[in-house]
């Protein structure tokens, strides 16, 4: 079981936050090679002129991508193959979320990044089901127009 990293700095353009959610990054499962995704560790924030605006982070289960930016995940370890999950960041258009369907959530200012590390045996969990996976997305509570940041170190099983 191999771990990998991917992050939404890995390429396109990241988006101005807005009141609405917006997806940083999605891993997914693709057609050949299915692979149950585990995430265990996850790191958000913003970029730019702090200011004291409050935004919402959470990730949800996706069943398709919308359009975005396809990245390569990097293994942590340089001698695994490459991952089979498909990485997508920086959304112009959202994927297909499934409603009610948030499994992690957390309020932030933005003047502070998070950082969250699984308990073992408390990963989230994807599916090996083709275009299923997770959404990590952000949305503004208080009108801030930051630009967010994510980055999540996944096993692929």
């Amino acid at each position: 079981m191999a771990n990998y990293s991917a992050s939404n700095s890995l390429g396109g353009t990241a988006q101005a936050i807005t009141s609405t959610y917006k997806t940083l990054m999605a891993l997914t499962a693709q057609t050949t090679s299915l692979r149950r995704i585990k995430i265990y560790d996850l790191m958000v924030g913003t970029i730019g002129t702090p200011a004291d605006q409050t935004y919402e982070f959470d990730i949800s289960r996706q069943t398709a991508m919308g359009t975005s930016t396809t990245v390569t995940a990097l293994p942590l370890d340089p001698a695994d193959a490459a991952a089979f999950t498909v990485a997508t960041v920086n959304y112009t258009a959202e994927g297909t979320i499934t409603a009610t369907s948030s499994v992690w959530y957390i309020g932030m200012n933005q003047r502070a990044s998070y950082r969250w590390v699984a308990s073992p045996g408390s990963e989230l969990v994807g599916p090996a089901t083709n275009l299923a996976g997770f959404a990590i997305r952000t949305r503004s509570v208080s009108g801030g127009t930051a630009t967010a940041t994510a980055a999540a170190l996944f096993q692929e099983q």
